[in-house]
């Protein structure tokens, strides 16, 4: 099994997956298709250059999952005050 790299995002380090199952499990559903395809379209010399593409789109962005739980928690208030 690949040993997890890691990578800083905006100051926070985050570890990319680094094998063809850890990618797509990091992938949100709707884009798992997307890269099983790509994936089984690249030939030997294009492999690496995929999965490094792939990589950096799984990658987590802590800010973000901020932003979207505090959107999350806005709206269950809005809900429940409604």
């Amino acid at each position: 099994m690949a040993e997890p790299l890691k990578t800083f995002v905006n100051g926070v380090e985050v570890e990319v997956p680094n094998s063809i199952p850890a990618i797509r499990a990091a992938l949100p559903e709707g884009r798992r298709s997307d890269f099983d395809q790509a994936i089984n379209e690249a030939g030997v010399h294009d492999i690496h250059a995929v999965m490094r593409h792939w990589m950096l789109e799984a990658v987590p962005d802590p800010e973000a999952d901020a932003l979207l739980e505090r959107l999350a928690a806005d709206e269950a208030e809005r809900r429940g005050a409604a």
